[in-house]
């Protein structure tokens, strides 16, 4: 239950982070509208299952924030609508900073900031690669919206990746110079494997993909390519956080 908890907060961040990088000039109030209610409902079920006052408390105020928003935008506020999808992303952020629970032996400063950027940065990546794939299909009601906006989305979802693999690399590059390495079982070696090819390896040659298929243009086969990118991204990050509960030093 906690590792839901944990996932919802985190893909709740990253969708709501996504919103506020994008440019509402050339993007419908509405697709805001239905992602702040994607948001809602990702905050409703986390709230429901959260049993921490501090962490709930983060949680339902998102999910007010989130529903505020849908109606601000439905009213074509943008201005209201952009700062409720400002505060469900500090909310939510919070939130999943506020899940991290550190292992027996760690260092306090060191330990809790390298999870917290970890689980921010899988947030980041997971939100923005979907983010990106329903932009791609609102494209489908807004034909005439440019392409710009899912370039963008697209290229910031690689530099989520980027600075997820960066993290990842460092912080097992430290814990392996400091312990020692043992012989892991089959089901860690398979988790990680689809952690790396799935999460590290997959999505940003998915990524690269879409992006170039834009060039063509054709936001139909960019977005079909963006919906595996987010199974991509989906399996990478679960399996991350299966790995790091039952082996804490795994990236």
């Amino acid at each position: 239950m906690t590792l839901l908890i944990d996932f919802l907060c985190r893909f709740g961040w990253g969708l709501s982070l996504a919103m506020v990088l994008t440019p509402a000039a050339i993007v419908p109030a509405g697709f805001f509208r239905v992602n702040l209610l994607v948001v809602l409902g990702l905050a409703t079920l986390a709230g429901l299952l959260e049993k921490t006052a501090f962490t709930e408390s983060l949680i339902v105020g998102a999910a007010i924030a989130a529903w505020l928003g849908s109606v601000a935008w439905l009213a074509d506020r943008q201005r209201a609508g952009m700062a409720l999808c400002l505060a469900c992303t500090v909310l939510l952020g919070a939130a999943t900073v506020a899940t991290v629970s550190l292992q027996p032996g760690d260092g306090v400063s060191s330990a809790w900031f390298s999870a917290a950027s970890m689980k921010l940065l899988s947030g980041a990546v997971v939100g923005l690669t979907v983010h990106a794939m329903l932009l791609g299909h609102w494209y489908l009601n807004a034909p005439g919206m440019r392409v710009d906006a899912l370039r963008r989305m697209i290229d910031l979802a690689m530099v989520a990746w980027g600075l997820q693999l960066a993290v990842s690399l460092s912080v097992a590059i430290v814990r392996w110079s400091v312990a020692s390495v043992g012989v892991a079982d089959s089901a860690t070696v398979a988790l990680g494997s689809l952690r790396w090819l799935a999460g590290l390896i997959g999505l940003p040659i998915l990524l690269w993909l879409s992006r170039k298929t834009l060039d063509i243009p054709n936001t139909q086969s960019a977005t079909g390519i963006l919906y595996v990118a987010c199974l991509a991204a989906i399996v990478g990050e679960l399996t991350a956080q299966l790995l790091y509960a039952a082996v804490p030093s795994s990236p």
